[in-house]
C-alpha cells in the first residue's frame, strides 16, 4: 500500500519527539517550521494532509487561520488539521470555517491524532475516488454539454450527429427548460461551421418594437435615433449559424421577412435598398404547439414548412428521471467548484425524492434549485430535510395518490387484500404449514385457521 505524505507546520521543536514517534513510523513525514515552506513542498510531490498549528505559522492566530483558509480555496482533496493551544470553542468554529477537517487542542495526544489522520486521509480517497468514477460516468453519459445517458436522450445524441454535418435547417421542439439551446450549440459545435459565427436570438425577449430591426439592422436616418448604420441578427451570421429561439412569438409581419430571407437568402436593412446576400444556417426552437398555431392563423404554415424540416425533440424531465442523479451530481459538483465550497454529496432518500418530482420547469428548474442547495446548505451532506417544503409536500402527495386514487376506494375490501396477501406470502415461506405461519405472522393457531377459512386459502396442519 502506498505511503501517505504529510506534513507538519510548527515551530514548537517540543512536539518532534511525538510526531518521530508516531506520525514518521506510519506517513512520508515532513517537518516544517514556517507556512512558506508548504509550497516548495507541494510542488516536489503531492500531499494527502497538512497539520498547521495556527497558534505559530504566522504572527498572530488570526493569520494563522487565514493560512488554513489559503490551504483549503488551493486545494479541496488536501485533509487539513488544525492545531491550538486555545480552549476557546470559537477558534475551533473558525478554524472549521476556514477549511479544516479536524481539530486539536494542545497538548495532543498524537496516537488519537495519528487514527484520526489515517481515517480522514481515506475517508477523503474514497470521495476522490467516488469524484473520479462519477466523471467517467458523466464522460460516458453526455454528449458535449448535454448530460444524459436515458434512451430519450440517446435519441437526442443520434439526431445531432446525424444532422451536424449538413446544412438542413433543424427544428428543436421541447417544454421550457428542456436544454434546447444546449441541442443547438451542440449541432454547431460538431459542424463545418463549428469555428464561424453562432448568432443565438431569444425572440421572445425582444419588444415587439425592436425585434425588426435587431433581426434585419437598419442604415443610418432609417428612423429616428438611427445615427449609424447597423447590422441585423442575420447579417451577423453570415457564413456562420442563426439560432431562434421561441420563433413562434414572432409576430405575423416579422414571419413573412423572414421567409422572404429564407426563400431568397438575402436580407435588406430598414431604410436601405439593395438586399444583401447571407450564407448562413438556420436552427429553430420553439416549446410551442406549432401545428395548433398554423390551424389557428397564429403562424404561417409557409413558414411552418421553412422552419420544419428536420425536428429533434427534446424530452421533459419527467420522461428521463433515470438522468436526475447524473445531472445533480454534476450541478453539485459544478456550482460547489465555482463558489470555493467544498463538494457535497446528496443524501439517498433526498436524492429519491428528487427523482419523484415532476420538475415542471425541467432541466432549468432542476438546476436552480441545486445551486441553492450547494450555497446554502451547510455541511457536506444534502439531507432530506434540505429540499424545499414545495418538493417535499409533492412527493407526500404522489404517495398518498399511490395508496388512494382519485376515485377512492373500498377500504374494506382494501384490507382483506392485504390481509389474504399476509397470508399466502406467510405460508408459501412456510411450505404451507399453519404453525409455522401464525409464529411468523406472530398470531395464534386459532386465528391462523380462522384466518384461512375465511379467504378460503388452504395449508397444512
Amino acid at each position: 500500500m502506498e505511503t501517505r505524505r504529510i506534513a507538519i507546520v510548527t515551530r514548537d521543536e517540543s512536539a518532534l519527539p511525538d510526531v518521530e514517534q508516531f506520525l514518521a513510523s506510519a506517513f512520508d513525514t515532513h517537518f516544517l517550521q514556517s507556512s512558506d515552506q508548504i509550497l516548495p513542498l507541494l510542488t516536489q510531490a503531492a500531499l494527502d494532509a497538512i497539520i498547521l498549528d495556527i497558534d505559530t505559522v504566522a504572527e498572530s492566530m488570526q493569520d494563522g487561520l487565514a493560512v488554513l483558509g489559503e490551504l483549503r480555496h488551493m486545494s479541496h482533496d488536501l485533509v487539513l488539521v488544525g492545531l491550538s493551544r486555545s480552549h476557546h470553542r470559537n477558534v475551533r468554529l473558525k478554524a472549521g470555517e476556514a477549511g479544516a477537517d479536524e481539530f486539536f487542542v494542545a497538548p495532543v495526544d498524537f496516537n488519537e491524532l495519528r487514527i484520526v489522520l489515517e481515517r480522514a486521509i481515506e475517508k477523503r480517497s474514497m470521495e476522490i475516488e467516488n469524484r473520479r468514477l462519477h466523471e467517467q460516468i458523466v464522460r460516458r453519459y453526455s454528449f458535449l454539454e448535454m448530460i444524459g445517458g436515458s434512451e430519450a436522450m440517446q435519441r437526442v445524441y443520434d439526431a445531432v450527429s446525424r444532422v451536424a454535418d449538413s446544412n438542413t435547417t433543424v427544428i428543436i421542439r421541447g417544454e421550457s427548460g428542456t436544454g434546447k439551446e444546449l441541442v443547438a450549440r451542440a449541432i454547431v459545435a460538431t459542424s463545418p461551421r463549428a469555428q464561424r459565427p453562432f448568432i443565438s436570438v431569444n425572440c421572445a425577449a425582444l419588444p415587439e418594437s425592436l425585434i425588426e430591426t435587431e433581426l434585419f439592422g437598419h442604415e443610418k436616418g432609417a428612423f429616428t435615433g438611427a445615427v449609424a448604420a447597423r447590422a441585423g441578427h442575420i447579417e451577423l451570421a453570415h457564413t456562420g449559424t442563426l439560432f431562434l429561439d421561441e420563433i413562434a412569438t414572432l409576430p405575423l409581419p416579422l414571419q413573412t421577412k423572414l421567409l422572404r430571407v429564407l426563400e431568397e437568402r438575402t436580407v435588406t436593412r430598414i431604410g436601405g435598398k439593395p438586399g444583401k446576400k447571407i450564407d448562413f444556417r438556420l436552427i429553430t426552437a420553439t416549446n410551442e404547439d406549432l401545428e395548433e398555431m398554423v390551424k389557428g392563423g397564429k403562424f404561417r404554415e409557409d413558414l411552418y414548412y421553412r422552419i420544419h424540416v428536420v425536428p429533434i425533440f427534446v424530452p421533459p424531465l419527467r420522461e428521463r428521471k433515470e438522468d436526475i442523479p447524473l445531472l445533480v451530481e454534476n450541478f453539485m459538483r459544478v456550482y460547489c467548484a465555482a463558489n470555493g465550497i467544498p463538494p457535497k454529496r446528496i443524501d439517498p432518500e433526498a436524492m429519491e425524492v428528487l427523482e419523484g418530482n415532476p420538475w415542471k420547469g425541467n432541466v432549468r428548474e432542476l438546476e436552480n434549485l441545486v445551486q441553492r442547495l450547494a450555497l446554502m446548505v451547510h455541511g457536506p451532506v444534502v439531507a432530506l430535510r434540505d429540499l424545499p417544503q414545495q418538493i417535499l409536500y409533492s412527493s407526500t402527495a404522489s404517495q398518498e395518490s399511490l395508496l388512494i386514487p382519485e376515485e377512492g376506494l373500498d377500504f374494506d375490501e382494501e384490507m382483506a387484500r392485504i390481509e389474504a396477501a399476509y397470508l399466502r406470502a406467510a405460508l408459501r415461506r412456510c411450505d404451507g404449514k399453519k404453525v409455522a405461519a401464525a409464529r411468523l405472522l406472530r398470531v395464534d393457531r386459532q386465528r391462523i385457521q380462522y384466518l384461512c377459512r375465511k379467504h378460503g386459502i388452504r395449508g397444512d396442519e
